[in-house]
């Protein structure tokens, strides 16, 4: 059964002096796709700002803004309402000695390459061998996802947005973004072309229309094993109606949902909130 989902990301910086000059990106826009239908998007900011939209290298939409009045504070806010469908598997599978064809491994060079977040590890290399044998692609897929739901446990402020994979593996803990960059590795070891995923999910898999909730930025994994496929390494669950996604790339570092620069005083405070409304 598909949702309409209402999501509003606000995020507000405050500036120990005044900051005479800023150039900022936001990803906050869904995506079209297959899996779901965008009904409509705006992103707005306080103070006001000329804004332009493009599509960058990986296919998300970026919002480009610059403010050259002084300001002390500076408030971005992405509202969306976004219809998502149930989880499906990939159309056409595709076995392990297609993947090894080296059609599909310059296709998917990039998504196969270890990266700053998801490098290149012999430890998790022999534990994605162990995890590939004597499974499918799309098993094994799987696999390497509850690998990771098992072995790593949930604790935020654990890590940072610049952890990489191996980091955050040292210490057995981490966050959604530290789950998916570990699911990385691990596949790009088995050979799979894997890609990061960064939006939103609901809380809820039981959600009342009509609720507004505290919803959270997230991120999980897309294989291709014939066809591109999600799932949700942090909650070891496919990726569904509660998910919205908003981009793609290597790792986190292709899909930050906001990054820029400024000139003037530095940041004191910096608070995000994310609501989630199921409308239907």
């Amino acid at each position: 059964m598909s949702w309409r989902m209402r999501v509003v990301h606000t995020t507000g910086f405050v500036y120990g002096a005044p900051v005479t000059s800023s150039y900022n990106e936001a990803r906050l826009t869904p995506r079209g796709d297959s899996r779901q239908t965008v009904v409509l998007s705006r992103v707005e900011t306080d103070p006001a700002t000329r804004s332009y939209r493009y599509t960058d290298y990986w296919g998300t939409a970026v919002t480009a803004f610059d403010l050259h009045a002084p300001h002390t504070e500076l408030e971005v806010t992405g509202l969306s309402v976004v219809e998502t469908e149930p989880f499906t598997a990939a159309r056409d599978s595709i076995d392990w000695e297609g993947l090894a064809d080296a059609r599909v491994r310059d296709r998917f060079d990039e998504q196969l390459t270890y990266t700053t977040y998801a490098p290149r590890s012999a430890e998790l290399a022999e534990v994605a061998a162990q995890l590939s044998a004597d499974r499918t692609p799309d098993d094994a897929v799987e696999a390497a996802c509850q690998w990771v739901h098992e072995e790593m446990s949930y604790m935020p402020g654990t890590t940072g947005v610049h952890t990489s994979a191996l980091e955050a593996w040292s210490e057995r803990k981490g966050v959604c973004q530290d789950y998916a960059h570990l699911t990385l590795v691990l596949l790009r070891s088995m050979g799979i072309p894997s890609r990061y995923v960064s939006g939103y999910l609901h809380p809820k898999a039981d959600a009342q229309c009509g609720e507004t909730v505290a919803g959270q930025s997230h991120a999980w994994i897309e294989a291709w094993t014939g066809g591109w496929w999600g799932y949700d390494p942090t909650n070891a669950i496919p990726v569904r109606e509660q998910h919205v996604s908003v981009g793609f790339g290597r790792d986190y570092k292709d899909v930050p949902p906001l990054k820029g620069i400024f000139s003037g005083g530095h940041a004191t405070d910096l608070e995000v909130v994310v609501e989630i409304t199921r409308l239907a």
